[in-house]
């Protein structure tokens, strides 16, 4: 199998896009903007899905469905949250088509003009907050901690398989409250959640940060975020969990009976993250040969690959591998004998490493005479032979799984350290950020109007106010008026 990938070094854009292709992941759709998600892609994606909706279902929320269309009013009633998705907001206005008078194609009917024109849900607050009203009468309805799994549509101009599509995937939490502190502390521990996601399963370490009021999201108070660093030396937002206040309660009036004997707004949340993070996993990690997946994640995180002559060597090989199979499932681990006679092994050794298979074990008849295997790992490249009366196959296998999900988060997080850059003087500001990229950690007065001014300047963003930013008087590295402490600023996806 011929990979011909092109180099990252050389055109990273051009790499990506390659690599989602030719690994199988998703192509380009019919649709312009729109993506499919190919089997293998997906089921990537059904393991983070599993994963999150374990970790939510375990801090107690419940999932549900809400509809794909929302009311055109239900927008307008929020001012910034309209304001923040109107440009990207895909309209239904009639539901009826008719042939033409030629006979030869269908146009819309006029006569089928919606009386209420529908927007197809760029996220969901107006529609779920307005459901919320008949759930929640009293403070014995609160928390009310509810999920969804769904798709949405924004209709971007510019688009990027997983990265940005008009249409994509995700989940989006939901939560009503009874006070500020509560709501404020759901805020808080659904980011946490998306870090310990990003951290342990994806191998991605992130940055928790607060946006600033520019990027903060259309209806919040208060946006958190996790950024994480691609090998390019851009910034990933990777989850975002907004602090809503009581804007879509008092938008929508929703209110609750209090344990005192008072009616008040209830407080709210909404937190999300989307097929992006697919970009984030394939950019994190991966190489000029392909994908790099962490065990965690990968579909199969064992293949075993037969090296045969004849049958005989094909069914006394294919007994041994059959054991191993047998093994490993036992163990918890997910593993295919690929015992294709279509390819030859050196195909099928490139076809895995381009899919980013964690592990590979060869197996031929000069191996059951001396009882080995031969071991691939994905993530260095590196084969060791290795006799299986030595210790347990699954043995072996696991802690090789734990080594690579841990290898490739300090080689990941490494370079997140090495591209976090101090800087002090503007010059230095715009110099490392076309010659190192990465984060840059710098002063800033607090204006948006030096916000925006950076961004004219240099297409870099504050990513965000680092959570643990520590306090520390400065000058603002374009105007140099007073500043507090450090933010990061980065280009950025």
């Amino acid at each position: 199998m011929s990979k011909g990938l092109p180099k990252r070094s050389e055109d990273y854009s051009l790499w990506y896009n390659e690599l989602v292709k030719r690994a199988d992941l998703a192509e380009n759709s019919a649709v312009r903007g729109c993506m499919v998600i190919k089997p293998y892609g997906y089921s990537i994606w059904e393991k983070m899905q599993a994963e999150l909706d374990r970790m939510f279902k375990e801090t107690g929320h419940t999932n549900a469905y809400f509809p794909l269309f929302i009311p055109k009013s239900y927008l307008s009633k929020e001012a910034s949250h309209v304001e923040g998705f109107a440009k990207e907001c895909a309209v239904v206005t009639h539901y009826r088509l008719k042939n033409d008078e030629n006979g030869k194609g269908v146009v819309v009917d006029p006569e089928a003009k919606l009386e209420e024109e529908l927007i197809v849900r760029p996220t969901s607050e107006t529609v779920i907050w307005s459901t919320y009203k008949n759930w929640i009468q009293s403070y014995r309805d609160l928390p009310l901690l509810v999920n969804q799994w769904a798709n949405v549509v924004r209709w971007e101009m510019r688009t990027r398989l997983f990265l940005r599509t008009a249409e994509f995937l995700w989940q989006e939490g939901h939560t009503a409250h009874a006070t500020k502190e509560e709501a404020e502390a759901e805020t808080l521990q659904m980011m946490q959640v998306y870090a310990q996601f990003a951290e342990e399963f994806m191998a991605l370490p992130v940055v928790r940060g607060r946006k600033t009021e520019n990027e903060r999201f259309a209806g919040a108070e208060d946006t958190l975020c996790i950024e994480a660093m691609m090998q390019d030396g851009k910034a990933l937002q990777a989850g975002t969990s907004h602090f809503l206040g009581q804007n879509f309660a008092k938008a929508f009036d929703v209110k609750f009976a209090t344990k005192e004997g008072g009616l008040d707004f209830v407080w709210g949340t909404s937190w999300g993250v989307s097929t992006r993070l697919m970009g984030a996993l394939i950019m994190a990690h991966s190489d000029d040969n392909g994908l790099v997946l962490p065990p965690k994640l990968a579909p199969m995180q064992v293949v075993i690959v037969p090296i045969y002559r004849g049958d005989d060597e094909f069914k006394a090989v294919s007994a041994k591998a059959n054991e191993l199979v047998s093994a490993l499932r036992k163990a918890g681990v997910s593993v295919k004998f690929d015992d294709r006679d279509t390819h030859k092994p050196g195909w099928k050794f490139a076809e895995y490493e381009l899919k980013g298979v964690p592990l590979r074990i060869a197996l031929g008849p000069r191996d059951l005479e001396n009882g080995t295997v031969e071991i691939a790992r994905r993530d260095t490249l590196t084969k060791e032979s290795f006799a299986l009366d030595s210790m347990p196959i699954e043995e072996k296998v696991k802690t090789l799984l734990d080594e690579i999900q841990t290898s490739i988060y300090q080689k990941a997080n490494d370079f997140k350290e090495s591209h976090t850059t101090e800087v002090n003087s503007w010059e230095e500001f715009q110099e490392l950020l076309e010659s190192k990229g990465g984060f840059l950690s710098a002063h800033w007065d607090g204006t948006s109007e030096t916000e925006d001014k950076i961004k004219e300047l240099t297409k870099a963003t504050i990513r965000c106010i680092p959570l643990d930013q520590k306090e520390e008087s400065g000058k603002c590295v374009l105007t140099g008026k007073p500043s507090k402490g450090r933010v990061l600023f980065a280009k950025a996806y």
